[in-house]
């Protein structure tokens, strides 16, 4: 049986075959992927990945500001503008 700690849904678990020929299961850590914006895709800056503060609270994770964490600087000021122009 493997380790208490690893049975944890914090890791993600592989299926292996072993060259014995036995399916076993391994436990590895997720990556730590980079945020990016739904409309051009560029990294958005101002997201951490690790550390302390993603045990802080959800503000702290992300721009608090319209649609902060979703789109970059450069396209929410678009899709302001075009909201504003289209009224």
């Amino acid at each position: 049986m493997v380790r208490p700690a690893l049975r944890s849904r914090s890791f993600k678990r592989v299926w292996r075959r072993t060259p014995g020929g036995r399916t076993v299961i391994h436990y590895e850590r997720r990556k730590k992927y980079v945020v990016r914006c739904f409309i051009c895709g560029a990294e958005i800056n101002g997201i951490p990945r690790e550390g302390a503060v993603m045990r802080g609270s959800k503000t702290f994770k992300r721009p608090e500001r319209l649609f902060g964490g979703v789109l970059c600087p450069s396209c929410l000021a678009l899709a302001i503008k075009s909201v504003i122009r289209s009224s």
